[in-house]
């Protein structure tokens, strides 16, 4: 058994998924180091020990990397935990952000040839349309890195002006959590406060509900409008948390694609509130979602297309055949079932929305292994400031793959 390590002295290599930069010790475990940048050699306190690696945080940077730069909202000295990667120089991060893709892929996948484009810059400060916040004493505020601890905060520097007004001015007596909510666009707000809304206080044209309502069947919603269309989305509904961001992940996914036409034979799967189905201008497409509130909005969105909406989980589908497939599954991935609704589907195209790295590797190898080429990923940087990542997967389905699905339809 390695000695026992209360600190390190190491060279970070690499960044992984996570936001953490690998290194390796002498006695040949590998660390993973949070607050690291690539190239610097730092010492850190570890956090965790195991067999075969150690856990540790950055507390004194010895050589530092040219992209590292003092955080540049004050809530992180004060302890906010909410944007891991405020050292960063913004203009470096589109590229760690690549380096964390094609390492994933290298490991997980086993691929290293597939191009990965960092994808437009988008903006990296005011640009959170939803924000979760914990509250303390009637307060908004944020988890303090590694910590359960509430820091309660003054500004935040990525949130939406709508948003933070909200965070910072309004009281959540008795709450122990609220969603804030937004359209950028249209102006309207609103809170979802948990365990309930009794003592609230909010500017007027905030909407409020509390959980308890929500548990006992009461509708809320606001609107957001992008790519030239405007749509629902209720309190319970995923939504991107930026609407420019949600307009480059509708280019991204038209790019892997090839454009499909109005008539393209389209299947949404995990189709949320309708966005992909809607932005995308095709005619009649298959929306496949379970959230009940996603499909009830996903109703309301595409009320004048030819839409096909199924409140179902992608396991329960019963494929059909398709021109082109967007995916855009959880944090955890397509899976086996995931991979086999676009399989069963045959389209020749598919776009694979990924929101983790190494989900991202996984499906992407697993689509690979029953005949879907890779072509590339594009990145959509819809969190600067933290490790987060959108990206988009262009698929193409081999000649050889084609015939077999072909004759098991």
């Amino acid at each position: 058994m390695p000695e026992s390590l209360e600190s390190i002295d190491v060279v970070a290599e690499r960044m992984v998924a996570g936001g953490s930069c690998i290194a390796h010790l002498d006695d040949g475990r590998v660390a993973l180091v949070e607050g690291a940048l690539p190239g610097e050699r730092v010492e850190a306190r570890v956090t965790e020990e195991r067999p075969k690696m150690v856990t540790a945080a950055v507390e004194v940077v010895l050589d530092a990397s040219s992209d590292r730069i003092a955080p540049p909202c004050a809530e992180v000295e004060r302890g906010c935990g909410g944007c891991d990667l405020q050292y960063a120089d913004p203009a470096a991060q589109p590229n760690l952000k690549v380096e964390v893709v094609r390492d994933a892929l290298r490991r997980l996948a086993r691929l290293s040839d597939v191009p990965i484009d960092p994808g437009r810059a988008l903006p990296a400060d005011g640009y959170r349309t939803t924000v979760r916040a914990a509250v303390r004493g009637g307060r908004a505020g944020f988890r303090a890195r590694r910590s359960n601890d509430v820091v309660t905060v003054d500004s935040c520097m990525v949130a939406h002006p709508l948003v933070e007004e909200v965070l910072i001015d309004g009281r959540f007596d008795g709450a122990t959590e609220v969603v804030v909510r937004v359209g950028a666009r249209t102006g309207e707000r609103m809170v979802v406060v948990s365990p309930n809304a009794e003592s609230v206080s909010v500017p007027p044209d905030v909407r409020v509900v509390g959980t308890d309502e929500l548990g006992r069947g009461r509708r809320a919603w606001i609107h957001e409008e992008l790519a030239g269309h405007r749509f629902r989305v209720s309190a319970q509904s995923f939504f991107q948390a930026r609407p420019d961001g949600a307009e480059a992940l509708v280019d991204a996914v038209r790019r892997a694609l090839g454009d499909p036409g109005a008539d393209a034979a389209l299947v949404d799967l995990y189709g949320g509130v309708g966005l992909f189905s809607v932005a995308l201008g095709t005619r009649a497409p298959v929306l496949v979602e379970r959230s009940a509130s996603a499909v009830a909005d996903a109703r309301v969105n595409l009320a004048e297309r030819d839409a096909m909406i199924l409140k179902m989980g992608v396991r329960r589908w019963r494929p059909v055949p398709a021109d082109v497939v967007v995916a855009d599954p959880a944090r955890s991935g397509l899976g086996v079932e995931g991979v086999a609704a676009v399989v069963g589907s045959g389209a020749p195209r598919v776009a694979l929305v990924s929101c983790d790295p190494a989900s991202l590797a996984r499906d992407v190898g697993q689509l690979a292994s029953v005949g879907y080429h890779p072509l590339g990923v594009e990145l959509v940087d819809l969190f600067p400031r933290t490790h987060h990542l959108e990206a988009v997967t262009a698929l193409e389905l081999t000649e050889d793959a084609a015939d077999v699905v072909e004759l098991h339809s």
